[in-house]
């Protein structure tokens, strides 16, 4: 028996749930004709199915010719007809704005029933777009979609101009950014281009104007209006803005976020940071504690809620510049965003590449940084895996990142064997967790190889809003090829591509070893070294079997494992290779932790040297029992596959690449 007959069957019994569900999976299965599909579409609407499916299916069906009358006919009484007085009202108060505004040229507006498009609510968040003249749905829009999607700051020699931008998130966002012409002592109007009047028009249902009207910063163009860009306003309207002094960049002028994520350590974050500084838009400090951040912002709700003026504020906080400070205190309903800002703009010494007079707001470049990220997976009985992290979900919840209204990520990764190694040395040559020191104690080297195989930090949730905008740098591609990698993260991230991020410096010194060993600049060496002494080829092959899927989607050719079939028993070999992150975990335990551990038997304390030796030996190997235990378990889980879900149950998905511009390319790519 087909599912559709299924479906049937159980409609014929009023069993509607299962033949909601059964409907469901017959068009997911495909190869129905169309009045099945039609059958399906209007049993789960009438019934109360999932109504998303049923709405798809008739705009599907629409589209191909099938059925046009009747399906157009429930679209528009289901979906359209409700919604058209919200859809009218919104379109004649954005006339109506628009009207009395100076700066848009043309008050021909059609009437509603004239407008050339309408829009079908499809969800909360979004239409299906009908096309009247041509007689066809378009695709699935949600204008409110947080995703900034195209270099508009590319170029600030000339005031912003900006072409159809139909999105009321990008909207708002140049609004938001473009700074206001009295401020910067020029003319700095944002201008809107539009090739059509009639499309326009059409968005002025769906989109709300009005908010952006207020400073009357954007001036409206449409068609061959281009000729007037950029417009004399001294000449036509009589205002002159170089009388006004440049206004410094303040605390309220910063409304995005470039967050500059964490995806393990030694995984060349130092290195972005590098090449970001004294960026004339960015407000950009090296990597920070995100819990001393924390510390701070809770440092400075409490003083600033004891301060009674603002001199108070200006002469009493040190820990920020006066300015700084009595600019807080006059900000009423403060958020964690505008104490964040203020901490960077008091750190003189990395502010001063920034550029006040610029065209645009800055963005605050923030890399909150953890001692450890660690991950791990929660599975069910469908086999199905949930990444768990304490330190992402602090992230997720901090109101910090809850006060931006725009956030672009980026996520720098570097080879993981190698990252893994060098993580390994510096624990050991840096940390020196292998030496006994007092400020050790207590403190060992983790199961380093577990962790890398178990960090997934590049899977990104698509409901989380965090990951909306975002994209994965490779640590290689910034490099060997600087001139495409950093022209293209430039792009993404909305901000002109600078001669700062032509070399590498700190506090705008050029080339300097911002830490003891880093190599300086855009030197390569970092990535040929293997750090062969910090790891073995077994426990490199281990890490790149269990993140095989990260491998071949972010373009790394695998140098250890052989990428062939895996059973228990292969990785059992491997187990025996791990030779080096044992010992040093072993080590890290006798030298930090057993000194100060008091062994007995039946409550008689052991001093006995090979007694003592014995009992710690004994420890030791059953650790390294443990830790392969959980090793081939997490091999084992991952043979079969690679699916991984958020906590809702839908699927995570791998963060977007970074593309290059073959042209700008300087290197082959690396592999």
């Amino acid at each position: 028996m087909q599912t559709i007959d299924i479906a049937r069957r159980c409609a014929e019994l009023n069993a509607v749930a299962d033949a909601n569900n059964a409907y469901v999976v017959a068009l997911h299965q495909g190869g129905l004709a169309p009045e099945e599909r039609m059958e399906a579409a209007v049993y789960l609407l009438r019934m109360g199915g999932n109504y998303r499916i049923a709405y798809t299916q008739f705009s599907r069906l629409y589209n191909e010719g099938q059925f046009r009358e009747e399906c157009l006919d429930i679209m528009t009484q289901a979906f359209y007809a409700p919604n058209v007085k919200l859809l009218k009202s919104r379109y004649e108060k954005n006339c109506a704005a628009l009207k009395k505004y100076p700066y848009l040229f043309r008050t021909d507006f059609p009437q509603f029933e004239d407008l050339s498009l309408r829009f079908y609510p499809f969800d909360d968040n979004g239409y299906l777009p009908f096309d009247l003249a041509g007689q066809a749905f378009g695709g699935y829009v949600n204008f409110n979609h947080p995703v900034v999607s195209r270099n508009f700051f590319k170029d600030l020699e000339n005031p912003i101009l900006a072409q159809d931008v139909y999105s009321q998130y990008e909207l708002e966002y140049l609004y938001d950014n473009v700074r206001p012409s009295e401020d910067i002592g020029r003319e700095n109007h944002l201008y809107l281009h539009y090739e059509s009047w009639e499309t326009f028009c059409a968005h002025l249902q769906v989109l709300n104007l009005r908010q952006i009207l207020k400073e009357r910063k954007i001036v409206f163009l449409f068609g061959a209006e281009i000729s007037r860009y950029p417009i004399d306003f001294k000449e036509m309207y009589g205002i002159d803005y170089s009388q006004y002094p440049v206004k410094p960049i303040g605390v309220k002028d910063i409304h995005r976020l470039i967050w500059h994520t964490q995806l393990s350590s030694d995984n060349g974050g130092d290195f972005f940071n590098e090449v970001f500084d004294h960026h004339p838009n960015i407000l950009c400090m090296p990597s920070v504690m995100f819990e001393s951040v924390e510390k701070f912002i809770v440092e400075y709700k409490e003083n600033f809620a004891q301060f009674q003026t603002i001199q108070d504020a200006g002469s009493r906080f040190t820990s920020l510049t006066p300015q700084v400070a009595r600019e807080l205190f006059l900000i009423k309903n403060r958020t964690d965003k505008d104490y964040l800002a203020a901490m960077f703009l008091s750190q003189t010494s990395y502010m001063e590449g920034l550029d006040h007079a610029s065209r645009i707001a800055p963005a605050l470049f923030f890399q909150p940084h953890f001692s450890h990220l660690m991950y791990d997976m929660k599975h069910d009985e469908k086999g199905r895996t949930v990444l768990l992290s304490r330190e992402y979900d602090k992230i997720l919840s901090s109101p910090i990142f809850k006060a931006f209204k725009y956030i672009k990520t980026f996520t720098p990764m570097r080879r993981v064997t190698t990252s893994y190694a060098a993580t390994i040395r510096w624990m050991v040559e840096k940390r020196g967790m292998l030496e006994g020191r007092e400020e050790r104690k207590n403190t060992i080297i983790p199961d380093m190889v577990s962790d890398r195989a178990l960090n997934r930090s590049f899977m990104i949730d698509p409901e989380d809003r965090l990951y909306k905008d975002s994209v994965l740098v490779r640590f290689e591609d910034g490099k060997t090829n600087p001139r495409a990698t950093f022209t293209a993260l430039a792009a993404f991230l909305d901000i002109p591509y600078t001669e700062s991020m032509t070399y590498c410096s700190e506090r705008g010194v050029h080339d300097v070893e911002t830490a003891e060993g880093n190599v300086v600049g855009f030197d390569t060496a970092t990535v040929y070294r293997t750090y062969d002494e910090y790891a073995t080829d077994e426990e490199r092959a281990y890490i790149e079997f269990c993140l095989r899927d990260a491998y071949q989607f972010y373009g790394y050719d695998f140098h250890y494992y052989d990428g062939g079939p895996v059973d228990e028993e292969r990785v059992k070999e491997w187990l025996e290779g791990f030779t080096n992150v044992n010992e040093k975990i072993d080590i890290s335990w006798r030298k930090n932790v057993m000194p100060e551990a008091a062994i007995s038997i039946n409550g008689t304390p052991i001093t006995e040297n090979d007694v003592l030796e014995d009992s710690k030996k004994t420890f030791l190997e059953k650790k390294k029992a443990e830790m392969d235990v959980l090793r081939l378990k997490l091999a084992s889980r991952l043979m079969d596959g690679l699916y991984f879900i958020n906590k809702n149950g839908q699927p995570l998905r791998m963060m977007p690449k970074l593309e290059l511009d073959p042209a700008l390319l300087d290197q082959p790519l690396y592999h």
